[in-house]
């Protein structure tokens, strides 16, 4: 059983930054590819960013790609999301997601999901 408890979230002025961060605890956090996924009002959850164990194959959504940096601390098991130039529509609760490999990770093969946070982009 793996816990993932997400952390940042807020209020960001449009053009901003921000950085969430998702902590581990329970099982073997390095044995798993982590995730963020996000879910706009009235919209379906969506992938946004993968990493493997290790760090060296990331995947983002083309929606994100540029602007957001994802990665991974094995010691202190907990992932991170950068968000720059962030937009109105990135506006979404934005959910750290652990899974068996990232392309897993990708298509949406989730074995543990984190509560989310909300982030607010105000234009």
């Amino acid at each position: 059983q793996v816990q993932l408890v997400e952390s940042g979230g807020g209020l960001v002025q449009a053009g901003g930054s921000m950085r969430l961060s998702c902590a581990a605890s329970g099982r073997t956090f390095s044995s798993y590819a982590m995730g963020w996924f996000r879910q706009a009002p009235g919209k379906e959850r969506e992938f946004v960013a993968g990493i493997n164990w290790s760090g060296n194959i990331i995947r983002y959504s083309n929606s994100v790609k540029g602007r957001f940096t994802i990665s991974r601390d094995n010691a202190k098991s907990t992932q991170y999301l950068q968000m720059n130039s962030l937009k109105p529509e990135d506006t979404a609760v934005y959910y750290c997601a652990a899974g068996i490999n990232v392309d897993s990770v990708v298509a949406g093969g989730i074995d543990y999901w984190g509560k989310g946070t909300l982030v607010t982009v105000s234009s």
